[in-house]
């Protein structure tokens, strides 16, 4: 596909991202999402379990910002050491760096209160949007689109979009589950990560597009 081609996906990607993600914004300002919000909460804690618990308190783990900087190690090693693609390692510490400075910005603008129903964990700081969220969706997306090409096979490539949506979702419902997010938390994180994650991999296929071009027409 050309730039003009990702220029327009990315263009509708974003625009859809930032649409709902004001829509969002907009009916948590009105309060008109509360129904929305506790219906979902009350379904999803009225699981509640002892194992369950367990596996949540896990997943939330995973989804920390201790353990998305030990695993954004873990990558950077393995993105220079095994695949040597420079630009795929900026644009990995892009993505990462970006998502989180981009969460905290939107956490003091909006000043949304964490819900106050019941908490499985304690927990401070601003709700919305939800920081967990924006981690899993940036750090899952983000490796499925830096190892989506290294992977021949269809069957790879399915284990590894059905292991990444799994892991992100898995890790969104934890954290309604433990009480300290609201459903809407967790999507306005999705969206707000799926726009920075459109911009920064569209800048990524720009440059190497024009680079690519560049040494085309040196090299005939």
């Amino acid at each position: 596909m050309n730039l003009k081609g990702h220029l327009v996906i990315a263009f509708i990607i974003s625009l859809v991202c930032v649409i709902g993600f004001i829509f969002i914004s907009l009916l948590i300002s009105d309060h008109k999402i509360i129904d929305f919000d506790s219906d979902v909460i009350a379904a999803i804690q009225g699981l509640e379990s002892p194992t369950l618990t367990k596996v949540m308190k896990f997943f939330t783990l995973i989804g920390s910002s201790s353990v998305v900087i030990v695993l954004t190690i873990i990558l950077i090693i393995f993105l220079y050491k095994v695949l040597h693609h420079r630009l795929e390692l900026i644009l990995f510490i892009s993505a990462i760096i970006g998502s989180a400075v981009l969460n905290q910005i939107l956490k003091l603008i909006f000043h949304r209160v964490r819900p106050n129903f019941h908490r499985l964990i304690d927990i401070s700081g601003y709700s919305f949007p939800s920081g967990h969220a924006m981690n899993a969706f940036t750090v899952y997306v983000i490796l499925s689109f830096l190892l989506w090409r290294h992977i021949p096979s269809r069957w790879g490539r399915s284990v590894l979009i059905i292991f990444s949506v799994f892991m992100i979702m898995a890790i969104g419902i934890s954290r309604i589950y433990l009480g300290v997010h609201y459903p809407s938390d967790i999507i306005g994180g999705y969206l707000a990560s799926g726009f920075w994650l459109t911009v920064a991999i569209w800048f990524f296929q720009f440059y190497q597009e024009k680079r690519y071009n560049k040494k085309y027409k040196s090299g005939t």
